[in-house]
């Protein structure tokens, strides 16, 4: 007997965006140099999308330097976009609504909007990660598939990254149940090529989850993004099988950082395959060997209901009061004088400037929107290359 069931969303309040917000969400985060993290703080320091959206150019064009001619985001680009996610039956949901996964939305600047296709009501259950080797062994796969049958049984959703070995395993066995893929692609990418099938099955059965839009083929530095995605959208992640050098082990410490349980399946020492594994074990993750050992791990934390409802978005308490700040140029000086390309804490630079926190944090606003700056974790940042003022 599940553990838990889907509910179906409170019609009575729902949370939802228009359309018109929605497109004007999706020309933000398209928009040049705005990613996740920086869409967040437009959003709170502006106080809406459209609001960013029009002064966009004059934030961009206050950064000196440019690294990029990338023509502006226009309304024509995004509906076209949205108009072909729609024509292939996928749905465009906003950090909140019914169908975005509640333990994502409340991660440090989650996706603002994911693509979804499928059944939208398994992100109400309570999630667990798995991953693992593309070249997973047949002990390690079959292993895999036992254990989401018996933790989608007991009311988990399964969710992984639909690459080969593990991820298919878990997928597999997973299918008839709760499984959700995320896809560093469009909707309409398939990849691995040879998972094409088990995708098209997931959208019958499951959920595919994607931020890039239709069309989009996945580069090498979208897959950690993904990585993100699916340990977010879980609460706690498993690591079956992996090198030492995997992918899985950077979902396993995002899932670490994200304040979610990481897990591992012990495996044998003269295996490759088993060095991530055991190195995580080592490192402080739970030893899992069987589905009792992550319900016993899960359980205490597996009440869905303290994710539901998250705000579409949460003012900045610095930035609450919109206006846009007149910064002098001296001010902006001192600000990239206490700048390097070593990672710092905001607050560090604020207390390290002397200056009001609005005015660091319009000048930070500035330089990611020129290319400049780059944050590393929720409030880490970092110069991509020495800046002259």
């Amino acid at each position: 007997m599940p553990l838990f069931k889907p509910t179906p969303p409170d019609k009575s309040t729902p949370l939802t965006l228009s359309d018109e917000q929605k497109l004007n969400w999706l020309a933000l985060i398209r928009s040049h140099n705005v990613g996740p993290a920086t869409f967040w703080r437009m959003i709170n320091y502006f106080g809406g999308a459209e609001q960013a959206l029009d002064h966009l150019p004059e934030f961009q064009h206050r950064a000196k330097k440019h690294r990029s001619q990338s023509p502006p985001i226009t309304r024509q680009m995004v509906e076209r976009e949205l108009k072909a996610a729609r024509k292939l039956g996928a749905t465009l949901v906003a950090r909140g609504e019914h169908g975005y996964p509640p333990a994502l939305a409340h991660l440090d600047a989650p996706p603002p909007l994911l693509y979804i296709k499928g059944n939208a009501d398994l992100t109400t259950l309570p999630a667990v990660a798995i991953v693992g080797s593309r070249n997973g062994s047949a002990v390690g796969q079959k292993f895999t598939r036992r254990l989401v049958q018996e933790l989608a049984q007991a009311g988990y959703a399964i969710v992984s990254g639909l690459a080969r070995g593990i991820d298919t395993a878990a997928h597999t066995g997973s299918l008839e149940q709760a499984t959700m893929a995320v896809i560093a692609g469009g909707i309409d990418n398939y990849y691995p090529p040879q998972n094409k099938r088990l995708q098209s099955q997931i959208e019958k059965t499951g959920l595919v989850i994607t931020e890039n839009p239709p069309g989009f083929e996945p580069r090498a530095r979208d897959f950690p993004r993904r990585n993100r995605i699916i340990s977010g959208c879980a609460l706690g992640t498993i690591v079956v099988e992996a090198n030492l050098r995997s992918g899985s082990l950077i979902t396993a410490r995002l899932a670490s950082e994200q304040g979610r349980e990481v897990m591992a399946v012990p495996g044998h020492p003269t295996d490759p395959r088993a060095a991530g594994p055991n190195k995580l074990i080592m490192s402080g993750a739970s030893m899992i060997t069987c589905a009792d050992d992550v319900l016993e791990n899960l359980t205490p934390m597996s009440d869905i209901k303290r994710y539901e409802q998250a705000s579409l978005f949460e003012p900045d308490t610095d930035q609450q009061s919109f206006e846009i700040l007149d910064i002098e140029q001296s001010t902006r000086e001192i600000v990239l004088n206490a700048l390097s390309t070593q990672a710092v804490e905001i607050d560090e630079i604020i207390r390290a400037t002397g200056l009001h926190s609005r005015e660091v944090r319009v000048v930070l606003l500035e330089l990611e929107l020129g290319g400049q700056l780059e944050h590393d974790g929720a409030q880490n940042i970092r110069l991509l290359a020495p800046v002259a003022s």
